[in-house]
């Protein structure tokens, strides 16, 4: 009878055991996305939407993500990466050269090089990733780093030679190409791309790098160019989704593998598909519209050449200056980039 009591308890206590891991395992988590960018842009409808439904599909509807777009959780770009350390979004979308000092490695996957495609230049980031970033990262978890390809300028004057370039004000992509736009002739202005369009619009800038996608819909600087110069030095904006450190930590086991299985180069990769297949679409909306008054110029080889030595100069002071703050295998870590 006591043996009977004793097995009794054992069955019970071995149920409630593995009731209570499966609670552990089952429990239900939603993650919170904080994103600037409006809820149709191509990163909310691309790389977070497979990401969702991943996630979702993976954990069997235990986790799942709900996107804040357009600021819900904080008005602007600049914050991002202080709210996803802080907790404010679980995971938020931003641009690394809103905080360069914090990603000053990372940022020069920003520069002209090899590269002339999201997809190219993001995996040219993944490959040298353990090796020269990794330690950028270390407050946060990072789910992805992506870049969108600056492959035109848009302008309302004709920038597409270096006398045209001359004055020009002109918004980078990020403020540490400031030697490079000096060496093309032209004077760099800082500006988010929230406020590129009311910039041209108003005599603000004269001409802002730009991706095929800003052409067209949603930003429409095709409204307020007056020239669209194509076959001019690509440079990058780099771009990320990062999640509170804590925040996984305090996920199951079951569901950070989930996130394991998907962050870094998979859900990068998603990230330029996402950019590169807005420029297709924009690219197509481009070549069927009638009604825009803009015209469209193709650098002459002649003239490009003229603009890649003036590119070479503005790098070689961008690699002085960060030698002298200290990262002194800077050319190594460009040169790894852009093999």
């Amino acid at each position: 009878m006591k043996i009977m009591k004793l097995l009794r308890f054992g069955l019970r206590l071995a149920l409630s055991a593995s009731l209570g891991v499966f609670a552990q395992t089952a429990t239900s988590e939603e993650l919170s996305v904080a994103t600037f960018l409006p809820p149709q842009h191509h990163s909310n409808t691309g790389m977070f939407a497979w990401f969702g439904k991943e996630i979702e599909a993976r954990s069997a509807g235990s986790l799942t993500i709900k996107l804040y777009p357009a600021g819900q959780l904080g008005a602007g770009p600049v914050q991002q990466y202080k709210r996803v350390v802080e907790g404010v979004g679980d995971i938020v979308f931003g641009v690394s050269a809103y905080t360069p000092a914090l990603f000053p490695k990372t940022m020069l996957a920003i520069l002209p090089g090899s590269a002339d495609t999201a997809d190219q230049s993001t995996r040219a980031i993944w490959n040298i990733y353990e090796d020269h970033l990794a330690d950028e990262y270390g407050d946060v978890k990072v789910l992805a780093i992506g870049t969108v390809a600056g492959n035109l300028l848009a302008a309302t004057r004709d920038v597409s030679t270096m006398e045209g370039l001359k004055g020009a004000k002109l918004v980078p992509f990020a403020a540490m190409t400031t030697p490079i736009v000096e060496a093309l002739g032209a004077v760099p202005v800082q500006m988010p791309v929230t406020e590129m369009y009311t910039g041209l619009s108003t005599g603000t800038i004269d001409a802002t790098t730009s991706s095929y996608n800003n052409i067209a819909p949603p930003w429409n600087f095709w409204d307020v160019s007056t020239h669209i110069v194509e076959n001019v030095p690509t440079s990058f904006a780099v771009t990320y989704a990062l999640m509170n450190k804590e925040r996984y930590m305090g996920l199951s086991d079951e569901h950070r593998a989930i996130i394991d299985e998907l962050a870094g180069l998979p859900m990068s990769l998603e990230l330029a598909k996402s950019f590169d297949g807005a420029d297709d679409k924009s690219k197509m909306m481009i070549e069927a519209a009638t009604d825009k008054n803009y015209e469209w110029i193709v650098v002459s080889d002649e003239e490009r050449a003229k603009m890649d030595a003036a590119v070479a100069g503005g790098l070689e002071a961008i690699f002085a200056d960060y030698e002298g703050r200290g990262i002194s295998n800077v050319r190594d870590i460009y040169g790894a980039l852009n093999k």
